[in-house]
């Protein structure tokens, strides 16, 4: 069916009409007598003259219509379709800092930021009817993707991260903070998911203070921290125990996640992760909600153009000698 977004604006339909009739005629010019010996020929252009401007003004009545028809801004509105939609904002804070470049979660030839990709792009495709936002951090945190229903685009724009595209630092306090941010004037409920394998050491917001934070405006936010199992490595003074998740702050994700109200995971490996993101699907389960929409296209462009290619072809023709009220 077709609707109009703004029908109102057929009451403009007169105002040509009025600007004519209430602004002050133009005042005429009377030349002086002048004899034509082709006056003949001038009577016959006359009336020429006279069916081109009747010509004229019906193109540019015609002309009116269509610019007003495109002004209503005609739709043409499909089947209603039922769209999943659960009435949870669901964020992703993924670390993209220095660290995350490390190959040490069990997959050859596979950074941490490739595995995270890989397991948390099936956990986004799961999570149907979610609104679903994108945080990447680094030594900054930006919003990569707000909230959507395209599941689809939010894994692609994560598939898209590189390491150090946010700095090569950690600034988690400044990730929750983004993500309190987003949250702002959104109606439902709250979770953010964040992942990182470091501690904070960039941002301009304290951590615990942004978890306090989430807490009063009912973020709940679950952390993972990952980073491989500790390994024996022989090295020039023998056989040593390296860590590679030294570095990962475990005390301060367990405050943020016990403070929100989630909690934390710890990652060791690829198939530890996945474990975790099916664990989260438990705790943050995919509601059974609908909404109902229209598909819409738009159908202005057709009358705007036209009016457009029609004023052109008016362009064309002789010009008119406008004379008061004529």
């Amino acid at each position: 069916m077709i609707h109009f977004e703004w029908p109102w604006l057929v009451l403009l339909l007169p105002l040509p009409w009025l600007v004519y009739r209430l602004l002050p005629a133009a005042a005429e010019q009377h030349d002086g007598a002048l004899f034509l010996p082709f006056a003949t020929a001038l009577q016959q252009a006359h009336k020429r003259s006279a069916a081109t401007d009747k010509v004229r003004v019906l193109g540019m009545t015609l002309c009116w219509l269509l610019l007003l028809l495109a002004a209503t801004r005609p739709q043409w509105l499909g089947e209603a379709v039922a769209l999943p939609e659960s009435g949870r904002n669901l964020m992703l804070a993924v670390d993209v800092s220095g660290s995350m470049e490390q190959a040490d979660l069990g997959v050859r030839n596979r950074t941490r930021l490739d595995v995270v990709k890989s397991v948390a792009g099936d956990f986004i495709q799961r999570r149907n009817g979610d609104r679903i936002a994108l945080i990447l951090f680094g030594t900054q945190a930006y919003l990569q993707t707000p909230f959507t229903l395209d599941r689809t685009t939010v894994n692609t724009l994560l598939q898209e991260a590189v390491i150090g595209i946010a700095g090569r630092e950690t600034a988690i306090g400044d990730a929750i903070g983004m993500a309190l941010k987003n949250i702002q004037g959104q109606e439902g409920e709250h979770v953010l998911i964040l992942l990182t394998d470091g501690a904070n050491s960039a941002g301009a917001v304290d951590p615990a203070k942004a978890a306090e934070l989430a807490a009063q405006r009912g973020l709940r936010i679950h952390t993972i921290g990952i980073g491989g199992k500790p390994q024996a490595v022989r090295g020039l003074l023998g056989i040593q125990m390296v860590n590679p998740a030294r570095g990962l702050d475990e005390q301060m994700l367990k405050q943020i996640a016990t403070q929100s109200g989630g909690r934390y995971f710890r990652a060791q490996d690829r198939d530890s992760l996945e474990e975790i993101y099916q664990q989260i699907d438990q705790l943050e389960p995919v509601e059974d909600g609908e909404q109902m929409v229209r598909p819409s296209e738009e159908l202005y462009p057709w009358p705007l153009g036209a009016a457009l290619i029609l004023s052109l072809l008016l362009a064309i023709l002789p010009p008119h000698r406008w004379r008061a009220h004529d």
